[in-house]
């Protein structure tokens, strides 16, 4: 018994022992994730921002060279299920994201931004032939659209 009143009394003193000590590993590389928009003026259009404006872009690492099911190489859709050539087919997601590629309103949860950015949570940074990756206002764009409630518009 007196054994488990030393551990409580520990438990207790233990947050207040370390406080806001941690190590010192350094300034963090980039900002923590906020779910605002980051201009609120400025209302991003899946249709011209998002589709037209990175997702269908005429580049080598073109996100539909990957994920359209009619793509001469579509191993984004083989292997991860993700189509996107729709907004519906994108907000269903793929095998992994599932409902989880986006989280209206919330960006930071949403796994399409994630995987666009450095350091997603599973798998390979989108896109998978890159570099070059998304642009930052690119990403941005993502976010924000997201941000803003990821409207079909």
């Amino acid at each position: 018994m007196r054994t488990s009143l030393v551990v409580a009394a520990l438990g207790l003193l233990m947050p207040a022992c370390i406080g806001d000590y941690g190590p010192d590993v350094g300034e963090p590389q980039r900002e923590a994730c906020a779910n605002a928009d980051s201009d609120a003026d400025v209302e991003i259009s899946y249709s011209r921002d998002i589709f037209d404006g990175i997702l269908n872009v005429a580049r080598p690492t073109r996100c539909l060279n990957c994920h359209d099911p009619g793509a001469d190489t579509p191993i984004g859709y083989e292997i991860g299920g993700l189509d996107l050539t729709t907004y519906e087919s994108l907000r269903r997601g793929g095998v992994r994201s599932g409902g989880g590629i986006v989280m209206p309103g919330q960006p930071c949860d949403s796994i399409l931004a994630q995987k666009v950015g450095a350091g997603p949570p599973f798998g390979s940074r989108m896109p998978y032939n890159g570099p070059p990756y998304l642009t930052d206002a690119e990403q941005l764009a993502i976010h924000d659209w997201i941000a803003e409630g990821a409207k079909d518009n």
